[in-house]
């Protein structure tokens, strides 16, 4: 399984911006997908997740403003992020996992600043 990510980028407080994380490989197996984030000096953390029949699961740090989706028939997450605050500043992550394992992409940089 391959990841890649997309859509990261300079915006202003209050903004918005969109991910995408674009699967290939051996998709059929995949069981959940998800948005992790990495802040300067920080831990990785989880942000959002997305199981293969639907379920999702926020960060409560994000419930409200983020919403995690996908497009099946073009293998593609997507992370809508709404409401952006200095705070969510940070190298977002995709990941995905099956039963053989854990995937990563590759990052997209998310900078909330005026």
């Amino acid at each position: 399984v391959q990841l890649q990510a997309s859509g990261g980028g300079l915006v202003q407080p209050g903004g918005s911006l969109r991910l995408s994380c674009a699967a290939s490989g051996s998709l059929f197996s995949i069981n959940a997908m998800g948005w992790y984030r990495q802040a300067p000096g920080k831990q990785r953390e989880l942000v959002a997740t997305i199981t293969t029949p639907g379920s999702t699961n926020y960060a409560d740090s994000v419930k409200g403003r983020f919403t995690i989706s996908r497009d099946s028939a073009k293998n593609t997450v997507y992370l809508q992020m709404n409401s952006l605050k200095p705070e969510d500043t940070a190298v977002y992550y995709c990941k995905a996992t099956d039963y053989a394992g854990i995937y990563w992409g590759q990052g997209t940089l998310v900078t909330v600043s005026s």
